[in-house]
Parts: C-alpha cells; structure tokens; sequence
C-alpha cells in the first residue's frame, strides 16, 4: 500500500514538472518582443496621387513651379492633428473649411508630446489622411516640427515643447523617408521657434543653430531630396540678419520668419526690412506664422498691423500663413468648432487670402 502511494505521488510530481516545462517553453512564443522582426514604420507612403500636384523647387530666391513659374503662397495653419483627432474634427470636412478660406499652403504642426504619445507610428496614420485631403483639395503642405526653445542644450519654453536632438533627429528621417516623392508636402519646416528666451533657456549661437539645421538637411535629403526645408531664424523664429555673415551650406531651401506685431514697436516697416526684409533679395522666405486679434467686422485700416505686415510681406515676394485656424489657440481665427463661424481675426485672413484685404 504505501508503495503505491509512493508511486502515485512521484507519478504526479511528474506530471507538474513536465506540464510546467511546456508551459515555459510555450511562453516565448507569445510573450517575447521578437526585435529582430521591427522594421521601420518611416516606410514610404504608397499614394497613386503622389503627382497630382505639380512638383516646387527652389530658383534663386523664389519658390516656383515646374515651368519655373514663381509661387508667392497665402496659407494657413491649423492646430496639431492630435489635438483636432482628439476634439472630434479631424475629417476632410475640416480641411474643406480650411480651404473655402482661400488657403493655398496648410501648415501642419506636430507637437513633440503628440508624437510620442499618440506613437509615431500611429500619427503618421494621421498625416497620411491630411496629405489625401489636401491633395484631393489641391493644397500644398508644410510638415511643421513644432517645438519652442533650445535645441542645443535641449531647453524648451514649455512641457509640451520638450524634445532631444535624436528625437528631432529621428522625427525628419521618419518624415522624410515616409513620404519621400510626395509633391503635396511642399515643405518641412525644421524647427518652429528657436530661442534663448534671453538666457532663460541657455546659450545657443548662430553658429551652432546653423549647423544643427545643416545636418538635420543632409539627413533629410538621404531620403528626399525633392521637398524643400524650411530653416527658422532666431528670437522666435523672427531675426534672419545673420545671413548677412553665415548663410546656411545647403542649396534648394528657403528660410522662416513670424513677424508678430508685438516683434519690434511701430514704425515697422524699416525694422521688418533690416531683420527678415532684406533677406528676400538673394533667399526664398516664408512667414509660416503670424496672426492678430481683431473685433468682429471692425474695418481694416492703412496702417493697422494686419494690412501692414501682408502688403510688406507681398511686396517682397514673401509668401505668408496666418495663424490660427482653431478656436482655443490664439490668436484663434475660429470662434467654435460647432459652427466653425470666424472671429475677427478670421474674417481678415479670409479676406487677405481671397486677395481682398478691406479698406
């Protein structure tokens, strides 16, 4: 009797042992992170409307089309893709309002935060819809890396700013070799703001601002060589006279200023000429952003800020976009995303991109 007990136990330890050695050996198999199977998710975007839009170049110091016919862009931005997705509003309706205001050019801004949370792999589901919509309304596209500070010593103005070189880095190759032979997207603009914010965020010289830009450039152009970057100036993105000195070393692109009001105090004109203006002569330049605050149906008069900052931009050959088309970031263009019914504001840069500014 007690040898059979003896048996019956060691038959069920047995038993255990051979049940639990499967199971550990089944584990990996549904369990482990198999790594040598990742492969990057950058991989190009298959568009069989990838060529509607005729392709743009830089000639001298204008951005021109094929036949080399010069472009002078009026556009608009909207706010970040996440943000919009999140708040119920990201379908191809959003960008028919976007549109219907005269847009020709959508700037695009991708928060550092928004892309790490959201994954890069599942905002890039977003930019693909934009860039359908926007090719399907015949709108060209600016990529906005939308981050404000100092990418040298890795500072930013606020958390939803913050980043790292090789996380800026990785987002302009994962960009670029994704939609690499895309003529919607017009333009990657490589950093939206860079400041010191007098010394609060560190130093960071001209010098060492151009380099990072150039080699964020050549990385860039291992994948696409065809868009266009997008290099800001200093002080928020406002100051280019540095250019007088050290240009950036890279052939076909263009630079950014945002000439806000508050930038230089009035008279205006002379200052926008010494610290962005002159630049146009020899580069192509873009205000990606600038916006103002105005009362519903208040008239436009000559020298108020908004008449003044487009009829300069344009006698430059400067190409502008206006920001905000949102109606919690100010200056915000919208008043609700319910009715989409514009503000002041709105109403301003839909007259200006219509060519139709009031009198």
């Amino acid at each position: 009797m007690k040898a059979a007990v003896r048996l019956l136990t060691i038959v069920c330890i047995a038993s255990f042992w051979v049940q639990n050695a499967g199971a550990q050996q089944a584990a990996p198999t549904t369990s482990y992170h198999q790594w040598w199977r990742d492969r990057p998710f950058g991989r190009a975007f298959r568009d069989p409307a990838a060529k509607k839009l005729p392709l743009l170049s830089v000639k001298g110091n204008k951005f021109v089309d094929p036949n080399g016919k010069t472009i002078l862009f009026r556009g608009l931005s909207i706010s970040d893709p996440d943000k919009i997705e999140h708040q119920g509003h990201w379908n191809k309706q959003h960008f028919e309002k976007v549109r219907e205001m005269g847009t020709m050019l959508v700037r695009i801004p991708v928060h550092p935060v928004a892309w790490r949370e959201r994954t890069p792999a599942e905002y890039l589901k977003l930019l693909d819809q934009a860039v359908q919509w926007c090719t399907e309304l015949n709108m060209y596209i600016i990529i906005d890396w939308h981050t404000i500070g100092n990418l040298k010593m890795e500072l930013f103005q606020d958390p939803m700013y913050n980043t790292t070189q090789k996380e800026t880095f990785e987002f302009w190759r994962t960009i670029a070799q994704h939609f690499s032979g895309h003529n919607t997207i017009a333009f990657y603009e490589l950093f939206n703001e860079p400041t010191i914010y007098r010394g609060q965020l560190g130093r960071m010289s001209w010098s060492e601002w151009k380099k990072l830009n150039e080699d964020m450039i050549d990385l860039i152009r291992a994948f696409d060589k065809e868009t266009i970057p997008l290099v800001a100036g200093l002080d928020w993105a406002y100051d280019l006279t540095l250019l007088l000195i050290e240009p950036i070393e890279a052939e076909g692109i263009g630079y950014v200023t945002h000439p806000y009001a508050n930038k230089r105090p009035k008279p205006w004109e002379p200052k926008w000429e010494e610290n962005f203006g002159f630049a146009a002569g020899r580069y192509p330049i873009l205000a990606t952003e600038f916006g103002l605050s105005m009362p519903k149906g208040a008239t436009v008069k000559e020298g108020d800020y908004g008449k003044a900052i487009i009829t300069y931009l344009e006698s430059k050959g400067i190409g502008w976009l206006g920001w905000v088309f949102d109606p919690e970031w100010g200056p915000n263009l919208l008043q609700s995303w319910d009715t989409y019914e514009l503000t002041g504001g709105g109403e301003f840069f839909k007259q200006a991109l219509h060519g139709k500014l009031g009198g």
